[in-house]
């Protein structure tokens, strides 16, 4: 199937992405505005950011069970006001502690309804089981070219006015979000085939077979990675770069690169997905960021080394995310694909917590990022090496389904 024949409500998902994923990458721009403006080390700021993907990743399960039940339109316009209101409300913060409601809690829920769990199960009742690689491929590109237009805009903002009117600019385009969410409709849950047996399935019932597969675990721990990962480059590399003498549109250039790559890295990833077996697919993505980032840390830190990483780690960067939900919708089926990605991107989102926290917490104790560079090298190799034994067969119940 070509992409171009994907249904609208792909594309409307591609551009509540855009908005919501752009935004939330270019908070790492605001570090060192927001920690001047309340006299903070960048710990503080670090917590709130940890605390948003905590929660974003805590209320995910629960918004994708209610995206299941009650259809993705009515959660994700509920998801575009709390992040609007965390944006504007954080403008206002008279104090740093306002930061973890607003930045940390309101945003934290508003991305949870707003971004890949939702659109992705809801694309995926819509797109061939044999496309559904190239399709989260497609609309994981989305987030990635979000990053590539709002990073350099959120800049761009940050020059020419405070920190406090760029969040609210960010806030009125959040609106954009409940107009695509319009032209998404509440559907009902399907599954792969009109078998009774797939349509049989509870809720509960489908957790506890999750549950008690161990490659969903194996996932889980993928995952985990992949977030701490992220979420440590997205947060401090901004300031990890200013360290190092290089002026501050070099990190916003560094960032940039990292959206554009991704926008033809997280394609490319999801037709792999598609072509070949997603758990070699996956080691072969986590040994490549393993070399990437050891690279980084070993070389001089210079205007290009920075452009070359941020192009070099883009292509990589969210690929994760289709070959994920593509091995879970394929062990698994789509009946409750929110749901149970939900729970895998909780445990993303862990990690993403302790990324950005920890994070400013080695570099205020060791005033260096070093130690948790040459951290994330060790685990990306770990990654790479527990997606070799998961069995991405489906199920039983999803055998005796397509052979009845």
């Amino acid at each position: 199937m070509s992409i171009f024949r994907f249904p609208l409500l792909v594309w409307m998902g591609i551009g509540i992405l855009i908005i919501s994923l752009g935004i939330r990458q270019s908070f790492g721009i605001f570090m060192m505005p927001i920690s001047d403006t309340f006299h903070t080390g960048r710990e503080f700021f670090s917590l709130a950011i940890a605390l948003q993907n905590l929660l974003f990743g805590l209320f995910q399960p629960f918004v994708g069970m209610a995206a299941d039940r009650f259809g993705a339109r009515r959660i994700i316009i509920v998801g575009a006001i709390a992040y609007g209101a965390g944006l504007y409300l954080t403008s206002l913060a008279a104090t740093p502690s306002v930061l973890y409601l607003t930045i940390g809690a309101l945003i934290g829920l508003g991305l949870s309804a707003t971004s890949y769990v939702i659109i992705l199960g809801a694309v995926a009742r819509v797109v061939p089981a044999e496309h559904t690689a190239k399709a989260f491929g497609l609309t994981t590109a989305a987030g990635s070219f979000g990053m590539f237009a709002v990073i350099p805009g959120a800049q761009a903002l940050l020059r020419n006015f405070d920190w406090q009117t760029a969040m609210q600019i960010f806030a009125v385009i959040c609106c954009v979000m409940i107009a695509f969410a319009g032209f998404i409709k509440s559907q009902k849950a399907t599954s792969d085939t009109p078998s009774q047996v797939d349509n049989s399935q509870t809720l509960s019932e489908a957790l506890q077979e999750a549950f008690r597969n161990c490659n969903y675990w194996l996932i889980h721990a993928g995952f985990f990675v992949c977030g701490f990962q992220v979420m440590f480059i997205a947060t401090h590399l901004p300031s990890y770069l200013g360290d190092k003498g290089l002026p501050g549109n070099t990190a916003a250039m560094a960032l940039a690169y990292v959206g554009v790559f991704n926008i033809f890295g997280s394609y490319f990833w999801g037709l792999m997905g598609d072509r070949f077996d997603k758990r070699y697919v996956m080691s072969s993505l986590y040994l490549m960021r393993t070399v990437i980032i050891a690279a980084f840390v070993t070389f001089p830190v210079t205007v290009n080394t920075a452009s070359i990483f941020g192009a070099a780690i883009g292509f990589c960067w969210l690929g994760t995310v289709p070959l994920t939900s593509g091995l879970v919708r394929q062990i698994f089926g789509a009946r409750y694909l929110s749901t149970l990605y939900g729970l895998v991107f909780f445990t993303h989102q862990v990690g993403s917590f302790l990324g950005a926290w920890v994070g400013g917490r080695i570099f205020d104790y060791y005033h260096s990022y070093t130690p948790i560079w040459w951290t994330t090298v060790v685990m990306a190799l770990i990654a790479a090496l527990l997606h070799l034994p998961i069995n991405d067969k489906p199920v039983p119940r999803l055998i005796a389904q397509h052979a009845s």
